[in-house]
């Protein structure tokens, strides 16, 4: 399966996203942020990064580039896409996905390996995690807080469309610790965290069985392989 990956001027982890797909046994292909074509992908990541230089607001410029006319109507019409940390902000900004996302509440930058709780697993990229499932995925953000109004908080929750909460350590102020949400379809999910840097052996966070260990965020990449293929 086809999988493809935007790079926008000031993406970071595109290179890492590319990678993970291809761990995980996809194909993985480039996506630039100036054109009209998605080259016939069945899925998308948003990677992490500083797009158009957190200008304006993280994520506003990159949400009107040329390419996202075609991601917020292909998203519409149920192709897989996930936003990671500047992806989830650029979704946001889209429209795609409920809230906003302000300055950490303690005012920097944080860098840390982060616990979350899976809260939903009917997504086209948390299906191979189980409801409740902890796991452990480098997070690094300064921007990271999520924040809504309590009626659309109360709307997520009641929907269940929160994906992901933190645990242990709320790293940035979000609202009811949430780390990352899905849409109402299943098939846009985002979160601040990045799965990219868990998925291989000696590269990813540190675990109690050996340093440099942990692959959690793999099984969000096999995830949507499973569901492509099911579709």
């Amino acid at each position: 399966m086809r999988v493809g990956v935007i790079t926008f001027p000031g993406s970071l982890d595109d290179r890492d996203a590319l990678r993970a797909i291809t761990l995980a046994g996809g194909e993985a292909v480039s996506l630039w942020h100036g054109e009209h074509d998605l080259q016939g992908v069945d899925a998308i990541v948003l990677p992490g990064g500083f797009s158009y230089g957190d200008y304006l607001r993280c994520g506003a410029i990159a949400a009107h580039s040329p390419i996202m006319s075609e991601v917020i109507d292909a998203a519409n019409k149920g192709m897989p896409v996930l936003g990671i940390c500047n992806g989830f902000q650029v979704l946001v900004e889209a429209h795609l996905l409920a809230g906003g996302l302000i300055r950490n509440d303690h005012g920097t930058f944080i860098r840390r390996d982060q616990k979350l709780r899976v809260e939903n697993v009917d997504t086209a990229w948390t299906n191979k995690y189980s409801v409740g499932q902890e796991i452990v995925i480098p997070l690094k953000n300064g921007e990271g807080g999520f924040i809504a109004d309590e009626e659309t908080l109360d709307r997520l929750e009641g929907d269940g469309l929160v994906a992901f909460r933190y645990v242990d350590v709320n790293p940035n102020g979000s609202l009811r610790d949430i780390a990352g949400l899905r849409n109402a379809r299943g098939n846009v999910v985002g979160l601040m965290p990045h799965p990219e840097h868990a998925v291989e052996p000696g590269f990813g966070p540190d675990m109690p069985e050996a340093m440099s260990s942990g692959t959690d965020g793999l099984a969000m990449f096999q995830s949507v392989l499973a569901a492509t293929v099911l579709s």
